[in-house]
């Protein structure tokens, strides 16, 4: 799919492997090292991305909004460190802290002039954000920001999911 010049793929993979400028990591509002992707990125990245985060962001970052840090060993240049929202059943504002989670994520892309950018299926995870729902909204969310924002440097915005399921959920999201 393609939004302006910005071709949108999904494919399904590790995203700590990704040849991109910006991979994403579905962090926590502590930036504190977790679990699923979070610790696969600090695992393949080494400590430098913990220790920069840590000293750029002592207070870490609120759900909904993300920070940048360097990729320390991955083939990435830079780390978006995305605060997607804990499900809470939809009626507590996940759909919008989710959607403004891409959006910060895609904005600090862009600033830090990126061409490239990888994302994992934010808050799907221990989160518990069900996949169908957070496939459509993730997608709308970049979908929109695109078009609202013509002239960015994105080349290709790559949705990098774990699972055959979540690739197929993501698939069937699409067209929303």
């Amino acid at each position: 799919m393609q939004i302006g010049r910005t071709n949108i793929t999904l494919v399904q993979g590790d995203i700590t492997k990704q040849e991109v400028d910006a991979i994403v990591n579905a962090a926590n509002s502590a930036l504190a090292v977790g679990g699923g992707v979070d610790g696969a990125i600090h695992r393949a990245g080494g400590p430098a991305i913990n220790a920069e985060t840590r000293q750029r962001y002592p207070q870490g970052c609120p759900t909904g909004s993300a920070v940048i840090s360097g990729a320390g060993n991955l083939p990435a240049k830079w780390v978006i460190h995305a605060v997607g929202p804990v499900w809470h059943g939809g009626g507590s504002g996940e759909a919008e802290l989710l959607a403004s989670a891409h959006r910060c994520a895609l904005q600090l892309a862009a600033e830090a002039g990126a061409s490239s950018i990888a994302f994992p299926a934010i808050s799907t995870g221990i989160y518990g954000y069900p996949i169908g729902e957070a496939a459509t909204v993730s997608l709308k969310a970049v979908k929109q920001y695109l078009a609202e924002n013509p002239d960015m440097p994105l080349c290709e915005v790559r949705f990098v999911l774990f699972g055959e399921s979540a690739l197929k959920a993501y698939t069937a999201a699409v067209g929303s």
